[in-house]
């Protein structure tokens, strides 16, 4: 693959991303809680100690509350502005992961591993559902590339921007930022041999760095938490902040201390990475596999390959696995690693294009249908639960298929027709739900919804309260405010607006019978699509009407 083809590809991948930065409203329910977080973080002019909707905040760490304030201070309050930080962290992942694989790959590899990361279906969600696991790839990619520069050169000033980044990490999603490059290069070095990497006096000073990088979010920790010892997070009663942080949070998942249990077995990331890695992810266990075939060949202790990627992700995901609280999204921390074992099987695969087996190309058709499959999923996606997309869809469909088939029926080798067909069809389906299944689909989240006809309508909805209403951030976000929430019906008053669901308004009506509806809408949780509310026949059945009411006696 050549520069000018790489540059193009990775262009089209970003342009997409784009589209999905500027174009697709918040998600409930982390995106717009930690975007929320963010306004108010900066509204109260409060970056040492964190509030979520006016209650003491105590999970995530502040790095990304920090750079996405910043950023709405200079942009403004807008949903890009938040996603800005984290997009800018994705290019950190993608040139983290091309220097790493230059390094020690070459040059092709690298351009490969940068496709394959920027392509994988995760990283277009994370571009726009953005979470602290966004900006934390970014920081873990920079900090193992650095750590394999160091080694490579003994260049002390790249150990202590590593040790930069792992703090960094560590401020946006806790110790998972030390341990993952701990993985990763540890056995690397065990297996070399090279004792003295364990023990060498330069880790003093990078415990130094990393310890007065902390202090900030440690202090604001101390002065929220520690000195007001009792605190009910989750209704459990805090009494030391820093120990939550440090030890709770992260390790509490595994001594059973940390409040969340839930998909706690160990193949549900792998099982997720069957969508969050699509169209690589087979290709990927292929690669692992052949990987690990070939540390065995080798003998552990006859290093002739790079391990680390392998290494990294292994243990990093036999970690993670046995947490007690698991999500989709907490293994896309290395995802980098994934694509670089999988950019550097392909890369193989390219050298010996004219002799490759049988069972290759069996496995090249195997991919073929699951193209075919995802093509038949974007004429769904363009035709069926929102209406038609137009002429924009069926122009974006069938150039990706005439792309595909100039591809496949080119005089390019098996591998390259591969790569390219499915960066093309990556490129042409997250076209589509980026500039319009999102979009749409996003007109049912109540909150951004409800916030966007105030604004339109120049209502002052900051009148308005919660009752009976299962809660949005991105009402809270979009409308710029903190919205009260209203427990008992003796609590409403004659004037007041509210935001209800239609089942309880009707007793509300009998309450303040000449109450005005100034607005009627219906709301679904977005994230847990049903094919029922994906047919437009049988989507009334999923739905939930809510109003908002000014009520009068």
């Amino acid at each position: 693959m050549n520069k000018n083809t790489f540059c193009l590809l990775l262009t089209a991948l970003l342009g997409v991303q784009l589209v999905g930065l500027f174009c697709i409203p918040l998600m409930d329910i982390d995106a717009t809680q930690y975007a929320s977080i963010s306004r108010e973080m900066l509204e109260r002019n409060s970056f040492l100690q964190i509030y979520d909707l006016g209650k003491d905040y105590l999970d995530k760490p502040p790095m990304l509350f920090w750079l996405s304030a910043l950023s709405m201070k200079i942009f403004g309050i807008y949903d890009w502005a938040y996603r800005l930080p984290s997009f800018i962290f994705l290019i950190v992942a993608l040139y983290a992961t091309f220097k790493f694989a230059q390094l020690k790959y070459h040059q092709t590899v690298a351009y490969l591993a940068v496709l394959i990361l920027a392509s994988c279906q995760a990283f277009f969600l994370i571009a726009h559902d953005v979470r602290t696991d966004t900006m934390l790839m970014g920081w873990v990619a920079l900090s193992i590339w650095l750590i394999a520069k160091w080694a490579a050169s003994n260049n002390s000033k790249d150990f202590v921007w590593a040790m930069v980044a792992i703090a960094g990490g560590m401020m946006t999603k806790g110790p998972i930022a030390l341990v993952v490059p701990v993985l990763a290069f540890a056995p690397q070095w065990f297996f070399e041999k090279k004792w003295a990497y364990f023990f060498k006096p330069i880790y003093l000073l990078g415990i130094l760095i990393i310890g007065i990088l902390l202090i900030p979010m440690s202090w604001g920790l101390y002065q929220q938490f520690d000195l007001h010892p009792g605190k009910l997070i989750n209704n459990i009663p805090i009494e030391s902040g820093l120990k939550f942080y440090y030890w709770t949070q992260s390790f509490g998942r595994y001594t059973g201390e940390n409040y969340y249990h839930e998909m706690s077995y160990p193949t549900f990331l792998l099982e997720n990475m069957l969508w969050s890695f699509l169209p690589w992810i087979f290709i990927f266990i292929w690669a692992f596999l052949a990987k690990g075939i070939t540390i065995f060949k080798e003998g552990l202790f006859k290093v002739q390959t790079e391990r680390i990627s392998f290494f990294g992700f292994l243990l990093t995901y036999l970690v993670l696995s046995r947490s007690q609280a698991q999500l989709p999204h907490y293994i896309f921390v290395v995802f980098p690693l994934a694509a670089i074992l999988t950019a550097a099987h392909m890369g193989a695969l390219l050298e010996q294009a004219d002799r490759l087996h049988k069972w290759i190309k069996w496995f090249f058709g195997f991919h073929l249908f699951i193209f075919l499959i995802l093509l038949i999923a974007m004429g769904l996606l363009i035709n069926i639960p929102f209406g038609k997309m137009g002429a924009w869809g069926v122009l974006i469909q069938f150039g990706a298929i005439i792309i595909m088939l100039k591809i496949g029926f080119s005089h390019q080798s098996l591998i390259q027709r591969w790569i390219k067909m499915g960066l093309v069809l990556m490129i042409g389906l997250n076209l589509i739900l980026n500039s319009f299944f999102y979009p749409h689909l996003l007109q049912y989240q109540w909150g951004n919804e409800l916030a966007k006809q105030a604004q339109q309508k120049q209502w002052d909805i900051k009148k308005a309260s919660l009752y009976k209403m299962p809660n949005s951030n991105a009402f809270h976000f979009y409308g710029q405010h903190i919205f009260p929430v209203i427990q008992d019906s003796s609590a409403l008053k004659d004037g007041q607006w509210i935001v209800v669901e239609a089942k309880p308004a009707q007793q509300v009506l009998s309450d303040f019978p000449n109450s005005a509806i100034l607005y009627q809408g219906n709301r679904f949780h977005v994230t847990l699509l049903t094919l029922e509310f994906l047919n437009p026949a049988s989507r009334a059945k999923e739905l939930t009407p809510f109003v908002l009411m000014e009520l009068k006696k």
